[in-house]
């Protein structure tokens, strides 16, 4: 039998947690198979011989036979690194489904083409159909942003699987956003005493919920946001000299880059002597998104590790022959909740109380939770950015 790496729910549903709360994701003990179901074979299907990544998959993308009906949309034949990595994600889900016993849930794969208004089609098609008990997906950030947009609440919930996603009632962000990081990264700095923190973030939609995280991740250390402010490209080093005129001595500044570089609101803080020996210096996930610049050095950065994907990695390896990334982990994690809640609870426990567990989850990228707005909050490892590359300085950092 497969090992079974899944999701024990909340305690009072599996009485399975870590000593901090958390459920666990990859308890091999988590799922028990229904009685009915003792004994029966759940070998690896067929199918797992060989990997998806390189060409979109043909024929029956159904996966299980379990009454839990699951729909997961997934950008298979999306040119380039967008259909890459739901071929990767595709894999994941296919492992996955091995792993926990593919008689737990049904799991119905379709492919989004990378077209968000089609992406969009089929999401709301899922979460209108009456079968479905949760969608996992989409990849498309306008389609997910959609479904956040409408009414309802007996609708299914849905794990969405875009990048940058702030997340909507019932439309959880599943991947890490830029306000996670900068809450991390920003909790650890606060953790080892820094008390006072200036927020440069980039000036839109999104300023406000990194805001938001970042002073919450504070408080739980008695740190304070002194100030927030919104810049633009253009006027980074007026900002930088107006926080001067604002906070007297932080201790620490948090920059968040959006879309965008942040080399030019670090350029200016470095004349300003930042990063230094008593102000430190913050970055996010997003700037990682380019290649390391110099003046990153001396930040400090909580980000996923990318090449971690924990117990799943030599599985998966030995499976389909290339490295997991974190594509693999997100999807990974995803089917394996999903099939956690449908042995633990059945299937009709996918509720907010379930979900919105506020002891999070423990899975292969690390403890998480999703919050009643949609939005994640993950713990992740905390980095220093030391002679161009990124040195482990804590294994594991919250911002919550």
């Amino acid at each position: 039998m497969a090992p079974a790496l899944a999701f024990a729910v909340v305690a009072a549903i599996s009485g399975c947690q870590s000593k901090n709360g958390a459920s666990e994701v990859l308890d091999p003990a988590a799922i028990a198979a229904p009685a009915s179901q003792a004994g029966a074979n759940t070998a690896a299907p067929a199918q797992l011989t060989a990997s998806s990544a390189a060409t979109a998959p043909k024929g029956n993308l159904t996966l299980g036979t379990g009454s839990t009906k699951i729909a997961m949309l997934l950008p298979l034949s999306a040119p380039g690194s967008a259909g890459e990595n739901g071929r990767k994600m595709y894999d994941a889900a296919r492992l996955a489904m091995a792993d926990l016993g593919d008689k737990l849930v049904t799991l119905t794969i379709e492919d989004t083409r990378g077209d968000s208004r089609y992406a969009k089609d089929l999401a709301v098609k899922a979460i209108t159909s009456g079968g479905v008990k949760i969608v996992i997906g989409p990849a498309e950030l306008a389609a997910a942003q959609h479904l956040a947009k409408l009414s309802g609440t007996q609708r299914p919930p849905v794990l969405a699987l875009a990048d940058n996603f702030a997340g909507g009632p019932g439309v959880y962000a599943v991947r890490l956003s830029e306000a996670d990081s900068a809450a991390a990264g920003a909790a650890a700095v606060a953790s080892k005493g820094a008390k006072k923190f200036v927020l440069l973030v980039p000036a839109g939609a999104n300023a406000g919920a990194v805001e938001a995280r970042v002073a919450n991740a504070l408080s739980i250390y008695g740190a304070t946001l002194a100030v927030t402010l919104p810049y633009s490209a253009s006027d980074a080093a007026k900002v930088v000299s107006d926080m001067g005129s604002l906070v007297e001595a932080p201790d620490a500044v948090v920059v968040a880059s959006g879309d965008g570089s942040p080399v030019a609101v670090l350029s200016a803080l470095k004349a300003k002597g930042i990063p230094g020996k008593a102000v430190s210096l913050i970055g996010t996930e997003r700037w990682l998104e380019r290649p390391i610049d110099p003046l990153y050095e001396g930040a400090y950065i909580a980000t996923l590790d990318q090449s971690e994907t924990g117990p799943i990695a030599d599985r998966f390896k030995a499976t389909y022959n290339y490295q997991p990334d974190v594509n693999v982990a997100y999807a990974y994690d995803m089917v394996a909740l999903s099939a956690g809640i449908a042995s633990s609870v059945g299937p009709n426990g996918f509720s907010k109380q379930v979900l919105e567990n506020a002891s999070g989850f423990r899975g292969s990228t690390g403890l998480f939770r999703f919050r009643a707005d949609g939005s994640s909050q993950r713990s992740m490892p905390f980095f220093k950015v030391e002679k161009g590359r990124l040195k482990l300085v804590e294994k594991q950092t919250a911002g919550f």
